[in-house]
């Protein structure tokens, strides 16, 4: 359910290429190098946003958008994620990445039913090791590759630029 952010999956260079119109996220002004610090800014932004009652946080505003404790979940596991998918870019040569649902996961974990303070302390800890991660890693390692199972090939600078749109994005979704 959660809104598409690209418009066409196979083409996802574009976040890199040019602003998100919804959000306004553009990635040609930034430096992969300060993609740590956004992570830590979008973490402190969405601990203010996880403040509301739990009834506001479950709730949809628009039947074809997640709730704000669905999107925080969300990005919590895309923290989760893309720290999983850089240690396998900086462990291995060319990884391929497992396959991952992100609506399939929504409904399986049952996103919204989790318990906002949990996932309000998960969110800062999955942000802040992802950041810490980026903030390790040596100049050579900038341009270590990897693959999604769609075939969509990046190197770690370009993995750290589209990563870092998706909980930009989903905050402007929920603010």
């Amino acid at each position: 359910m959660a809104d598409e952010i690209v418009p066409d999956d196979k083409d996802w260079t574009w976040v890199l290429e040019r602003p998100c119109l919804e959000c306004g996220f553009d990635a040609t002004t930034v430096e992969p190098g300060a993609v740590a610090d956004l992570i830590r800014e979008n973490a402190a932004q969405w601990d203010v946003v996880l403040e509301a009652s739990a009834d506001e946080l479950r709730t949809r505003r628009r039947p074809d958008r997640w709730s704000t404790l669905e999107y925080a979940a969300h990005v919590r596991d895309v923290n989760r994620l893309y720290l999983e998918r850089l240690q396998m870019m900086l462990d291995l040569d060319d990884p391929l990445y497992p396959n991952w649902d992100q609506d399939v996961t929504a409904v399986t974990d049952r996103y919204g039913a989790q318990d906002p303070a949990v996932v309000r302390v998960e969110l800062a800890a999955s942000a802040e090791e992802l950041a810490e991660a980026f903030d390790g890693l040596t100049d050579e390692q900038w341009s270590r590759p990897g693959r999604r199972s769609d075939g969509a090939a990046f190197t770690v600078d370009t993995f750290a630029l589209y990563m870092v749109h998706d909980p930009i994005h989903h905050l402007r979704d929920v603010t």
